[in-house]
């Protein structure tokens, strides 16, 4: 097990939220190589972005072409969040996407239910959720 810590990049410098836990973890590791990994903290989607998602997307590209709920998700990931980087195809996750990664799933979808099903699915800021 790894612990993670969280800070921010200041002016080229790592300013930690905890500087006192990270210590202690260190001298924990006292003469062993380590390994440090910096990177940006991916937002997981809002509640809000969740029930958009399932009340509206879902809700009516299921009405429009007679898939469940689930089948249509099912559906909309095999269309958007293919993987075929590895010899077997996977698909991606929907809840591990950041907040970027789902707002473009989302434009897609829009497009496509515009252009093939002839299904307008209202932006975020058009509907209340």
């Amino acid at each position: 097990m790894r612990p993670i810590f969280f800070g921010k990049a200041e002016q080229g410098k790592l300013v930690l939220d905890r500087p006192d836990r990270f210590k202690e973890y260190l001298l924990t590791l006292e003469k062993k190589e380590i390994e440090v990994i910096v990177g940006i903290i991916k937002k997981p989607r809002s509640k809000k972005e969740n029930r958009y998602y399932w009340g509206v997307v879902i809700n009516l590209l299921s009405e429009t072409t007679g898939y469940n709920e689930d089948e249509m998700h099912d559906a909309l990931k095999m269309l958007f969040l293919k993987d075929e980087t590895r010899e077997i195809p996977t698909l991606r996750s929907t809840t591990l996407l950041t907040t970027v990664e789902f707002e473009e799933y989302l434009s897609k979808i829009r497009t496509w239910a515009s252009q093939i099903l002839h299904c307008y699915i209202p932006e975020p800021n058009e509907v209340e959720v």
